[in-house]
């Protein structure tokens, strides 16, 4: 049987649109029109993923997000959202969401993400194992990869025996966002989101990101194993491919 999916939306279709691509899918999913009813539904039912609005009336995305974390840390959380602003960006990051994806986001996009989540989910429930297993607890992230190189993004640094490097925000920020996500091709305006905090053309995202990109990828010269999976996206993006084993 697959997972139980709750989607929380205020606008009718763009909630029953969801539903019914899920359900095309086999998963069992269950639909609510705003914050305050999924928070209740959490409560009482068992809940792997989550896919909640950000705006919504009364209590929005976040607001929501925050409260599920304290009754049901194991459901994973994906924002959905036609609006990027500083804020939510940046406490997108903060409260552990898997994703955060900008609407109208297609159907493939979103299929994708709800795997990835619950791949993520049922890796963390199984104590994480593997060479580049992923270690999240209240925003702390730590990832082993196969070489020995460790990257403790809690603190901004990526070592490997004695050499440690130190990363700005922006950039721990840039690196979490792609690691997290092995394989997920990011927008660059979804990165600069993200990122930076803010929305913007997608004309002039690429040109926001480089300039920080470049930084990152010097930095992590030391690290091939880590650098040399930072892939450029020819005319959309960037990802991080993840270790070959």
């Amino acid at each position: 049987m697959k997972s139980n999916i709750l989607v929380v939306d205020d606008e009718p279709v763009a909630r029953q649109s969801l539903t019914d691509i899920l359900r095309l899918e086999g998963y069992t999913v269950n639909s609510v029109p705003n914050g305050q009813a999924a928070v209740e539904y959490v409560r009482t039912h068992p809940v792997e993923l989550m896919i909640v609005d950000l705006r919504m009336p009364g209590m929005d995305g976040l607001e929501v997000v925050q409260v599920v974390n304290q009754i049901s840390p194991e459901t994973e959380v994906v924002l959905l959202t036609a609006f990027g602003t500083t804020e939510s960006a940046i406490q997108a990051l903060r409260l552990r969401i898997h994703d955060y994806l900008l609407k109208p986001a297609p159907p493939a996009a979103v299929m994708n993400s709800v795997k990835k989540g619950l791949a993520r989910r049922e890796a963390r429930l199984k104590q994480r194992g593997g060479p580049s297993a992923v270690s999240v607890d209240e925003g702390i992230a730590e990832f082993s990869l196969q070489d020995g190189t460790h990257i403790d993004l809690s603190r901004r640094q990526v070592r490997k025996n004695q050499q440690v490097v130190h990363l700005t925000p922006a950039e721990g920020r840039l690196l979490r966002v792609l690691i997290e996500n092995p394989g997920r091709v990011y927008s660059h305006r979804e990165l600069v989101l993200l990122v930076q905090g803010y929305d913007t053309s997608q004309r002039e995202a690429p040109e926001i990101l480089r300039p920080l990109v470049s930084r990152l990828r010097h930095k992590l010269e030391a690290f091939p194993t880590l650098s040399d999976q930072i892939l450029s996206v020819r005319g959309t993006g960037y990802l991080y491919e993840g270790e070959k084993s």
